[in-house]
């Protein structure tokens, strides 16, 4: 090769090397900037949930008010010691670089004496009579049949303990010694299994039980179990379950219509031992579109809108609202970062007006009102089993003149009707919400009314009277996270504490890949939901 083309070589191949070193160069420092990035984000977590940890405790232990009676301030020692495991737990997961692992309606039972349960086992007692003999001839009587009746029963919860018991082998030419592994727990080396942490959380949040009457309840078998012990085991369990309430959550917003409401809280508020407002709102998926059921609870310090635009982002769909004026920032056409959501008005609440002014003063006016809603629910009844192209149909037939109709008298009605009055206000609530009232009738899958999110709410709301406030935002957003696991199970025709036992089994191994696979629904309701 001449000298030439050496030089020529040469200089190519150290171009290539300068050009391979600064790439190599610029991919590290990019790698660097990203681990950079994501340490300072983990100090920040730490940081924040220190800050937390520290407040937490010296409002838990410095709390010195009397305005409460000592029994209501010692209900929110059990908040305050969940809130405390909760925080300690994340800052073990932070700290230890571990990533966080992650129907049908049923038929009402029908009025009077239900057969019991097929499932249930059954233990025979045979009534014999004391002779088989005839009383008055003296020859064997035969059998020609049996009369059976059954009686349902119950024990109190069982306590019993599980022993375990791990044999250690030696090898002496090798000494070392081997065991079987400990497996995985939801609390390691915790000395509540999988059935008492599940008998526990749905106590409180199902049953809506304090923890000193669960306490109280295993006193009475002469099993002594703290409250602080209590407390300890609901927080970290609320944050190893996290992961699927966060995970339900996406699932929600990838539907196309949902609905939403929110109903007030009362939370303590700390050193003056008085309680403040917050609130529980709902999201709950559309029952007439495919896919599973959905309901998620989202707890918050107020009512602002801001918080129903947090959650849903930058969602877009048909939502079901009642007329409260946080939602209307959603449905404006200037909607910060996201396309306007679509306004769906509840038939329900506008029925209701009427309802309420028919009870207090039998208004003749009312009473049309109703008859005329009522044949709208009586055609949605009718649409009950029908697929979505079958529902729209009917409603375009049927419901359609029926709206028109009933839009025309509240015209009239309102024309001939006083302003001020109790009457107006009806009509006026109606005809002001008209074109989303009736935005359901040019589909066949949206929804007429907001009742499914109200009756998900119900039990909550009745739940209330029982434990009376929330001992703090943490302990709100807590129990909002497994009412909604709960609230889904059941939703789905789950039995609410079986599934929880399972997934509580299953979760500390369980790969975050396969998350889906533990949500409170069948796996293959998913594969049937439309996208957003």
């Amino acid at each position: 090769m001449e000298t030439a083309a050496k030089t020529q070589l040469a200089s190519a191949i150290d171009s290539l090397i300068e050009q391979a070193r600064q790439e190599a160069e610029q991919q590290f420092g990019a790698t660097l900037k990203a681990k950079d990035d994501e340490i300072r984000i983990k100090d920040l977590k730490i940081e924040a949930l220190t800050l937390e940890l520290s407040i937490l405790r010296r409002t838990r232990f410095s709390v010195k008010s009397e305005a409460l009676p000592a029994v209501q301030r010692e209900l929110f020692e059990d908040t305050w010691n969940e809130d405390l495991s909760a925080v300690e737990a994340q800052l073990e997961q932070l700290l230890d670089e571990q990533p966080c692992t992650t129907v049908a309606k049923p038929k009402r039972p029908r009025a009077g004496r239900q057969p019991l349960p097929e499932h249930l086992p059954r233990i025979e007692h045979r009534h014999e009579p004391e002779s088989c003999q005839c009383g008055q001839c003296g020859k064997d009587r035969v059998k020609i049949g049996e009369d059976i009746t059954e009686q349902l029963d119950v024990e109190p919860a069982k306590f019993f303990v599980h022993r375990h018991i791990r044999p250690q082998y030696a090898c002496k030419a090798c000494e070392t010694v081997t065991a079987a592994p400990i497996a995985p727990a939801i609390i390691d080396g915790g000395m509540a299994a999988v059935g008492l942490l599940t008998w526990v959380m749905i106590g409180k949040y199902q049953d809506h039980l304090p923890l000193y009457r669960l306490a109280q309840i295993a006193a009475r078998d002469d099993v002594i179990l703290s409250r602080s012990t209590l407390a300890d085991w609901v927080g970290r369990v609320g944050v190893a379950l996290q992961p699927l309430v966060d995970r339900l959550a996406w699932h929600l917003l990838q539907r196309n219509a949902l609905h939403a409401d929110e109903t007030p809280v009362a939370q303590l508020d700390p050193g003056n031992g008085k309680t403040k407002k917050a609130y529980l709102w709902a999201y709950r998926s559309n029952d007439l579109e495919p896919g599973p059921r959905i309901i998620v609870f989202d707890y918050q310090p107020g009512r602002s809108g801001a918080h129903a635009r947090h959650f849903l982002g930058n969602w877009h769909g048909h939502l079901m609202v009642d007329d409260y004026g946080g939602y209307k920032s959603l449905f404006a056409a200037d909607r910060d970062s996201a396309q306007p959501c679509i306004e769906l008005g509840c038939m329900a609440h506008a029925r209701r007006k009427f309802f309420d002014l028919h009870k207090a003063n039998d208004s003749p006016m009312a009473l049309e009102a109703l008859q005329r809603i009522a044949r709208l629910y009586a055609i949605e009844a009718d649409s009950k089993t029908m697929d979505i192209e079958a529902r729209r149909q009917l409603r375009q037939e049927k419901s359609k003149p029926e709206l028109q109709s009933l839009h025309d008298w509240l015209i009239e009605t309102r024309a001939r009707t006083a302003n001020g009055g109790g009457s107006a206000k009806a009509l006026d609530y109606t005809i002001k919400r008209w074109p989303a009232l009736i935005r359901y009738a040019d589909s066949g899958h949206l929804p007429i009314d907001n009742n499914p999110v109200e009756n998900s709410i119900r039990p909550i709301a009745i739940g209330k009277k029982n434990w009376l406030f929330a001992g703090s935002e943490r302990g709100g957003q807590r129990a909002a996270a497994i009412q909604t696991l709960l609230g889904t199970a059941k939703l789905n025709g789950l039995n609410p504490a079986q599934w929880l036992k399972d997934t509580q089994e299953k979760l500390p191994v369980w790969p975050n890949s396969r998350i889906d696979e533990l949500l409170p629904f069948p796996l293959e309701a998913i594969k049937t939901q439309p996208a957003a």
